[in-house]
């Protein structure tokens, strides 16, 4: 098998979807499970301005980035793959967040080549400049996006917030079990 390049997103690909959950119902006096999240704009399901989600976002940020649960075997499958492939992570996390996204990297032990923090969700441009073969992602638009303009395989892990309709080179993965046998068959 070649050595592939792997694009992988952090926030809701490599640890869970639900990591934020615990922290907005604290702060919102909610009581929300991962399936009332319906759609990437958080502001939406706790009832708040995009304007007070982001302030709030802004103070709890570095905290919930710091504590963040892995999703479920993606530290063994990612592992599996640090001899075969290049891991390469492009996350949306502001750039000033690098140290600890680093320092999160090593006290999970979560392999790496790369991390590259761009602070936006259009990753379009750092695909294709590290050359990525195969991107994982959990954003819709994102998966799709990258899937047409860089013309690559995207495995999207599915959430309750992502259920649109999908490009044809975007394949869904209910768990990292079933992304591992995406990327077998298409490798």
């Amino acid at each position: 098998m070649n050595k592939k390049r792997f694009g992988i997103d952090i926030d809701g690909t490599v640890t869970d979807p639900a990591t934020f959950i615990p922290y907005l119902n604290e702060h919102f006096k909610k009581e929300l499970t991962i399936h009332d999240i319906k759609e990437y704009e958080l502001s939406t399901a706790l009832g708040v301005t995009k304007e007070d989600f982001w302030k709030w976002m802004k103070i709890h940020e570095p905290n919930i980035y710091a504590q963040a649960e892995l999703a479920i075997d993606a530290h063994q499958i990612l592992t599996e793959w640090t001899n075969e492939h290049e891991l390469y992570y492009i996350s949306a996390r502001p750039t000033e967040y690098l140290n600890l996204t680093t320092d999160w990297f090593n006290k999970t032990k979560v392999p790496y080549d790369h991390i590259e923090l761009i602070g936006t969700h259009d990753k379009i441009s750092a695909v294709k400049q590290h050359r990525v073969d195969l991107f994982f992602e959990d954003k819709h638009d994102n998966a799709c996006n990258i899937a047409e303009e860089c013309e690559i395989p995207v495995i999207l892990m599915d959430t309750p917030y992502n259920q649109d309709p999908v490009h044809k080179l975007v394949n869904r993965a209910k768990d990292w079990q079933a992304a591992k046998k995406i990327v077998q068959s298409l490798l």
